[in-house]
């Protein structure tokens, strides 16, 4: 391939990030000044992806940004994340989106540069003991980081404005109105990174940035003075961030001051020079360490009289109490739990009218196996293309199983590699093995289906025909499924609203509707004896509204009962949270923010994965790890990329270091 022609293949040409760093750094010459642009030419053999050299030269630049030629960066749907030997970088597709390239180059930039700029001893000696002050601290790090990556190398800033865009857009800043919905250490490191660099914020990020900067402006106008002169030296402007955060009122969470040591000398010196001093020092010890084992040769002796002593005791205190109970006032009574454990300002009006119900239970078996076959003949043509990209996802799944037996057992399956022993000696008796279970096998997925009135229709039938078939893909991998549905037992309100208006219709009373959960079918239910469930989803009337908040902390719920190592769950919606009778009386945003608070909580606890695909509506924003459909057709081929992602990498390495990532908040 010619130069021009390299340079208009946009597959081949890959515009990384505006240095001339990859050659140096093979050679081991000094860092150079920035050019504006710099082309790398990736020359691969053909590939099946037309992705992989637009990877390879993103991970061949990432080393060379971060000065570690050996770091292993690696491309995944989970979310991005570095340890000291890996990074993990935004997945790209085969269609390498614009949007896709702009967020793994921005990714990879931060990464790299807080791997290049960044000393995790000198981070963790100022780190501030206060959760505040360390996501503070923290974020004010990564945006120096990022800043002094910009005076040498220009490219990288645009890089990472595409990364903080995405960020924004996904976690819905750009809506955000008031500070109390505005993260201050997300805004601080914006701040910082602004006037570090003087770019201009992307858009939603300038939001949370404008509604923070007059506060910050404020309390920490005089130290911020000082940015441009600490920003080249970790040590200073660890010192320069902790003032900050003593300004913003957060100073009794920074604990000690690590520079104030010379108390701690003075008194070390003291107690060396006190220690000759006492002569009779050592010959105490002695005597107090015979008097240790003299009371333990005979404790036995003592024990029955000092029992004694401490029972009268206790009978007279008891005595005392008793015969004064008024003197005592009555314990107050405990204060309720809160209905989420994500929120604990989430309020619900009444619970009495809730249901968590079977499929069997709303329907026949007569009425249940009509509503199936309506199904199966509504979604005949579409089932064969299902089957196909289930078929796929089975043999992508059975290939990474490696199978493993037991042999020489007295019962399973006929060894049928040992019957020759028995054929040269018939005194030999039959052999059986029997398979193990592997880890991969440890795992349970959860389909959680919005089955709101928006549905109704094509979307909830491939909704429902998607989840039986992966239903019994997995089943086959012998990996466990439970498929649960989420709606209102009504419209506008049902008993609750009917109940809040009879009470007097007061203020903010928080959700007002009755919900119904439906389990289709449970994990230990066989695919065989629940089929005809799925068909409930065509029953006229079913679908109503979606509180998908609470929907969510009820499966994550179900799963952390479950005793498998490994769980899955996969959200599929077409919108956001809507129930009318709710909204009218609360804020606008009322189910949409415990919707957030859900997600977070359970991202943060990381005891589940959790992933969603919206259709025909961007669920991005709401979860970290999401696809978005515009057509129902493309929700097979979306759920089966998505499992088949997760099922990528090594199994039985990911179950183990499942705990070490969620710690390091990959």
């Amino acid at each position: 391939m010619s130069a021009p022609q390299a340079r208009t293949d946009p597959v081949r040409r890959c515009v990384l990030h505006g240095q001339t760093q990859l050659l140096r750094a093979r050679r081991k010459l000094p860092l150079a000044p920035a050019v504006d642009w710099c082309f790398i030419w990736v020359m691969t053999r053909a590939t099946d992806n037309p992705a992989d050299p637009f990877k390879k030269a993103l991970t061949e630049a990432t080393r060379t940004l971060a000065d570690d030629p050996e770091i292993a960066v690696s491309f995944s749907v989970d979310p991005p994340g570095m340890t000291a030997e890996t990074m993990r970088l935004p997945q790209v597709s085969r269609r390498m989106t614009r949007d896709e390239v702009l967020l793994a180059r921005g990714t990879a930039d931060g990464f790299a540069l807080r791997k290049r700029f960044h000393n995790e001893a000198t981070h963790a000696r100022y780190m501030p003991q206060g959760q505040m002050a360390r996501d503070l601290y923290d974020a004010m790090e990564s945006a120096r980081c990022e800043a002094v990556g910009a005076r040498h190398m220009p490219g990288t800033a645009s890089n990472i404005d595409a990364r903080i865009a995405h960020e924004a857009e996904r976690k819905g800043y750009s809506q955000i109105r008031s500070q109390s919905e505005a993260p201050l250490p997300v805004a601080a490191g914006y701040l910082i990174r602004q006037l570090a660099t003087g770019r201009a914020l992307p858009r939603g990020a300038d939001t949370v940035a404008d509604l923070w900067r007059p506060f910050v402006e404020e309390q920490a106008a005089a130290t911020l003075e000082n940015l441009q002169d600490v920003l080249g030296d970790q040590s200073a402007f660890a010192r320069f961030a902790r003032k900050i955060i003593e300004d913003l009122g957060y100073g009794d969470q920074l604990g000690d001051d690590p520079d104030d040591t010379g108390d701690e000398e003075e008194g070390s010196e003291d107690e060396s020079t006190e220690a000759p001093d006492n002569p009779d020092s050592q010959g105490d010890d002695d005597q107090d360490q015979d008097e240790s084992e003299a009371a333990e040769d005979g404790p036995r002796q003592e024990t029955a009289e000092t029992q004694a002593v401490m029972d009268e005791n206790a009978e007279d205190e008891l005595s005392e109490d008793t015969e004064t109970p008024q003197a005592e006032a009555p314990p107050e009574p405990p204060a309720p739990a809160p209905h989420s454990d994500a929120d604990p300002h989430y309020t619900v009006f009444t619970t009495d009218h809730d249901e968590e119900i079977t499929a069997e239970e709303l329907a026949d078996a007569a009425e249940l196996e009509r509503l199936r076959a309506y199904l199966d003949q509504q979604l005949e043509p579409l089932k064969g293309a299902v089957s196909r990209l289930a078929n796929k996802l089975q043999r992508r799944l059975q290939a990474q199983q490696n199978r493993s037996w037991e042999f020489d057992l007295e019962e399973g399956i006929l060894d049928v590699a040992r019957l020759a022993r028995v054929v040269a000696n018939p005194t030999t008796p039959l052999s059986f093995k029997v398979e193990k279970d592997t880890e991969f096998r440890d795992t349970v997925v959860t389909l959680l289906l919005d089955n709101s009135g928006s549905m109704r229709g094509r979307p909830i039938s491939i909704a429902a025909i998607c989840a039986d078939v992966l239903a019994r893909t997995l089943e086959r991998c012998q990996v466990k499924v439970e498929i649960l549905g989420f709606t209102t037992r009504a419209w506008k309100g049902g008993q609750s609203r009917e109940r809040w208006l009879a009470e007097g219709r007061q203020q903010g009373p928080g959700r007002l509707n009755d919900l119904r959960h439906i389990i289709y079918k449970s994990a230990d239910a066989p695919w065989r004896r629940v089929r005809d469930n799925l068909g409930l989803m065509m029953k006229e009337g079913l679908l109503k509204e979606n509180i998908d908040g609470e929907a969510l902390e009820w499966a994550h719920r179900r799963m952390l009962g479950r005793r498998e190592a490994r769980k899955i769950l996969m959200v599929i919606s077409d919108g956001a949270p809507v129930d009318d009778s709710t909204l009218s009386v609360n804020a606008a945003n009322y189910l949409e923010k415990h919707l957030r608070d859900v997600i977070g909580m359970i991202e943060k606890r990381k005891a589940v994965e959790l992933l969603a695909i919206g259709i025909g509506h961007d669920v991005t924003r709401y979860y970290d790890r999401a696809v978005t459909i515009t057509d129902v057709e493309q929700l097979a081929g979306a759920m089966t990329e998505q499992l088949a992602a997760l099922f990528d990498t090594d199994p039985r390495a990911r179950a183990r270091v499942m705990g070490i990532n969620a710690a390091m908040g990959r």
